[in-house]
């Protein structure tokens, strides 16, 4: 049998959201980053892959956009502490993070969660497609299996 896929975007922490954590000096609960330094393997959110040892990071609370409703939250993420360019390809899984075990959370248009899966990375696409073939589905967030914080968004193309 053919798994069909679907077409899809990532979308990494928008460059905009670090922009405005510089202007302010808050993130999304108030609160002033924290700078670190990566011992390595921190995932940043703005590039969408993992920190090597000694970059400047950022640690702060992230409100991954959702329309109003009760599942909308805050959790920690890193990015980088100065400008980043952002992720290579944004029409493909994140490289580095094939094979890390994750949970995509779909949600409809009203920002409710409709479902959603855990996946051990060896083809997410297959997790991606069957999930977006549900017409309820508007959008995924890829989420940290442990920690359950956002790691990046799925929309279709």
């Amino acid at each position: 049998m053919t798994t069909t896929r679907t077409a899809f975007r990532i979308r990494p922490l928008p460059a905009g959201t670090l922009a405005e954590l510089h202007r302010t000096g808050r993130d999304a609960t108030g609160q002033p980053p924290e700078h670190r330094r990566a011992t390595g393997g921190e995932p940043l959110r703005c590039c969408l892959r993992d920190a090597r040892p000694d970059e400047a990071l950022l640690l702060f609370g992230y409100a991954p956009p959702l329309p109003p409703s009760p599942y909308r939250e805050v959790g920690p993420v890193f990015a980088h502490a100065a400008g980043c360019a952002g992720p290579d390809d944004v029409t493909a899984y994140p490289s580095q993070w094939r094979g890390r075990e994750q949970v995509l959370r779909a949600y409809d248009s009203r920002g409710r969660i409709v479902g959603g899966r855990r996946h051990d990375g060896g083809d997410p696409e297959a997790v991606i497609a069957e999930l977006f073939a549900d017409p309820a589905v508007d959008l995924l967030h890829s989420r940290n299996v442990v920690y359950g914080c956002w790691m990046f968004a799925v929309v279709r193309s």
